[in-house]
C-alpha cells in the first residue's frame, strides 16, 4: 500500500488543483451546455436577414476587359450597389459595370442601402457611422476595414456591417451572438484573439485537468476498502 505521507500529499495536490482549475472547469461546462442548447444559424442571425437575397439583372454592361484595370483580371464579380451594377475586380477595385468608371469608396446611402437588401424590412434603422480600426476583442475583428456599422432599434441591439471598399455586407451581430462570443473566449482560453485553440494557457490547463482526473482515481485505488480486500485476499 502506499505510505500514509504520500497519500496526504496526493490528497493535497489533488485539491488544490482542483480549487485551482474549478472556475475554469466551471466555464468550460457552462460554454459546452450553452453551445449544444443553441441554434448556430440563430447566432449567426440568420433570423434578421432575408433569404434569400433578390438578385438584380442588368443589360448593356460593357465588357469587364474594358474597364482597363492596372493589372490583367485574375477575379471578377457582378455587385449591385444602390440598383446600380459594379464590378469587383480582382478583390482591390470596383468600377462602373457600364461606364467602366473607377469607384473608390461607396457612401453613407448607400451602406444603408446594401444593409437594407440584406436585412429584415421590418427592422428600423438606428444610426451609422463609419470605422477605421478595431481591436482583437471587437465583434468585428478580422474583416476589412474602413467599414460601415448600421444600428437598428431592437432590444438584440443589432448591427450590420458593410465594406466602405467594395461595398460587400459584411457580417451582423447581436446579443446572442455576442454571449456566444464571450462563451467561445472562455472555452478556448484565447483571450487576445478569441478563436485560437492552440493556446499554451489551454495546453497547460488541459494537462493540469488531466493530472486532477488521474490524481483523483489514485486517491480512489488507495482508499478504497474494496481494493484492500482485494489485495488481502490475493495475499
Amino acid at each position: 500500500m502506499v505510505k500514509r505521507k504520500t497519500a496526504i500529499k496526493i490528497r493535497k495536490a489533488h485539491r488544490y488543483l482542483g480549487i485551482f482549475l474549478g472556475i475554469q472547469f466551471l466555464m468550460w461546462t457552462i460554454s459546452g451546455m450553452y453551445f449544444s442548447w443553441t441554434d448556430i444559424d440563430e447566432i449567426h442571425g440568420d433570423q434578421f436577414r432575408q433569404a434569400p437575397v433578390e438578385v438584380s439583372a442588368f443589360t448593356h454592361l460593357i465588357s469587364p476587359s474594358d474597364v482597363n484595370p492596372e493589372e490583367g483580371i485574375v477575379s471578377v464579380e457582378l455587385r449591385e450597389i444602390d440598383g446600380n451594377p459594379y464590378y469587383w475586380i480582382n478583390d482591390k477595385q470596383l468600377f462602373d459595370a457600364k461606364t467602366g468608371k473607377v469607384k473608390k469608396v461607396i457612401s453613407e446611402s448607400e451602406a444603408l442601402k446594401i444593409a437594407e437588401r440584406n436585412m429584415l424590412p421590418e427592422l428600423q434603422v438606428k444610426g451609422i457611422e463609419r470605422i477605421e480600426q478595431v481591436g482583437s476583442h471587437s465583434e468585428y475583428r478580422g474583416r476589412p476595414l474602413p467599414a460601415y456599422v448600421i444600428s437598428y432599434e431592437t432590444s438584440e441591439n443589432i448591427k450590420a456591417y458593410v465594406s466602405e471598399k467594395d461595398g460587400a455586407f459584411q457580417t451582423l451581430r447581436h446579443r446572442d451572438w455576442r454571449w456566444f462570443d464571450f462563451l467561445w473566449m472562455t472555452h478556448t482560453m484565447d483571450y487576445e484573439g478569441r478563436d485560437d485553440f492552440n493556446t499554451i494557457v489551454l495546453r497547460a490547463f488541459s494537462l493540469l485537468g488531466l493530472i486532477t482526473v488521474l490524481s483523483g482515481f489514485l486517491l480512489w485505488y488507495i482508499s478504497s476498502p474494496t481494493i484492500r480486500k482485494i489485495k488481502k485476499r490475493n495475499k
